[in-house]
């Protein structure tokens, strides 16, 4: 049951619990654990912090080397770029109070420091410069779609944007279609900063590194973020969870999910209820974006008519649709861009959906830091191939071979004397391989 929250001077208080909740870099942080999610993207952070050290490290190592001029050129033109990216994002980040944390590299690798295990402060960086930078038209498309599907929408009144990212099209949205009311939600700090400044009329300067850049200048383009003017009053930036809405029942008359439906982990029956709860009567639903389910379950990766008929079954009206190829991620310093055929859709709520199910609690063991931890079969496993991958890298000395070092498995009956080396080669193969993606 949720209650109201309450501005304190320490940040919003649930008057129901007690229970606190930062606003940081003026943006509040609702999330169901805050400080559990501030560590780990204080951890995020850092980690990526780390990889951009080893990154520059590398170019420079390489810069020592016998290079012909334009490499040279090129090189330094990415470790400068590098180092000095460092430096914006830890200004820019500087609410996580990056200070807090210090683990090494090395075990970020092994923990795998991520939430979702697929998110990191960088997955959506380009864009950053597709909503503040060069994407107008793409932006400029999207926006018509959406109106063109939503043109009996009557009243945007309170609109919430789940997964808003750099909040570009809840900028636009809030501008052209007049709600009293955006609220842009998403959970990755570094684009509700950059959406934050740029939506109060800052100008912003970051890096683009394009994937497949056209000239040697275009590897590394420090670009101007900017919006066509601050945002008109009424504008909100909220980070939370879109799966764990912090908001009341029936809150909303519009909610927008842009580019968000295929990609969460939820499956969309879900999803399409808890968009459900959120709406008053007569409020609509508006989607936008791909239909590319690719996760989960074969039976929960939808097609376009299974995804209207879970709208329907929801309690929706008829959606008016609209489908449209638009730019997609068209750098003009990249020569890897596209056209992307997406849809759209307004659904009217006529009815409520069926109450969500509650999820089940996480285990003891998990909240309480002083309960033993189970030895479930999958742990054992997973103990096993960890200690098996520990050991061999081990024995990596720089004297062993392949045939010494499946010998010494077999003798700590690690593996059979048939499998052994097949197995350490294939291994090695694999980390070799690794190696050469990294650029380490």
């Amino acid at each position: 049951m949720r209650a109201p929250l309450s501005l304190q001077r320490a940040g919003w208080i649930c008057v129901g619990c007690n229970g606190g909740y930062p606003v940081l870099g003026d943006i509040p942080w609702l999330f169901a654990e805050p400080q559990s999610m501030l560590a780990q993207w204080r951890a995020r952070l850092q980690f990526l912090l780390m990889s951009i050290d080893r990154e520059v490290r590398t170019l420079r190592a390489e810069l020592a080397g016998d290079l012909g001029a334009l490499a040279r050129q090129r090189l330094e033109l990415l470790a400068a770029a590098h180092e000095d990216h460092a430096r914006r994002l830890m200004r820019l980040l500087a609410p996580l109070d990056f200070a807090a944390t210090q683990t090494a590299y090395e075990t970020h690798l092994a923990l795998r420091t991520r939430l979702p295990s697929e998110q990191g402060l960088t997955n959506y960086y380009v864009n950053l410069h597709r909503d503040w930078a060069w994407g107008a038209a793409e932006n400029d498309a999207s926006v018509a779609l959406i109106r063109s599907v939503a043109q009996h929408h009557q009243s945007w009144g309170a609109t919430a944007v789940l997964g808003a990212g750099s909040g570009r099209l809840a900028y636009d949205l809030h501008m052209q279609c007049a709600p009293r009311l955006t609220v842009a939600v998403d959970f990755n700090p570094l684009l509700l900063f950059v959406a934050r400044d740029v939506a109060r009329g800052a100008t912003l300067e970051l890096y683009e590194f394009p994937i497949a850049p056209r000239r040697l200048t275009d590897h590394a383009i420090l670009r101007s973020l900017s919006a066509p003017q601050p945002v008109r009053p009424g504008f909100h930036i909220v980070a939370a969870d879109v799966l764990r809405a912090p908001f009341a029942s029936e809150a909303f008359d519009t909610v927008v999910t842009p580019w968000l439906i295929d990609i969460v982990s939820e499956d969309f029956a879900r999803l399409a209820a808890r968009v459900s709860a959120l709406l008053r009567p007569g409020g609509c639903w508006i989607n936008f974006g791909s239909l590319a389910f690719s996760q989960g379950e074969r039976a929960l990766r939808l097609s376009f008519e299974e995804t209207l008929e879970v709208v329907a079954r929801t309690g929706f009206a008829q959606p008016v649709i609209g489908e449209q190829s638009i730019p997609y991620m068209c750098s003009p310093a990249s020569r890897h861009a596209r056209m992307e055929t997406v849809v759209a859709w307004c659904a009217r709520k006529e009815s409520a959906a069926a109450a969500l199910v509650a999820e089940g609690t996480l285990p003891e063991w998990l909240v309480l830091s002083d309960r033993p931890v189970p030895q479930s079969e999958y742990f054992k496993v997973q103990a096993v191939a960890t200690r098996i991958h520990a050991y061999l890298m081990a024995l990596i000395d720089g004297r062993r071979s392949i045939r010494d070092m499946a010998r010494m498995l077999v003798e700590q009956r690690l593996m059979s004397a048939e499998d052994a080396e097949p197995a350490v080669r294939r291994f090695l193969i694999r980390m070799s391989e690794d190696s050469r993606k990294s650029g380490v």
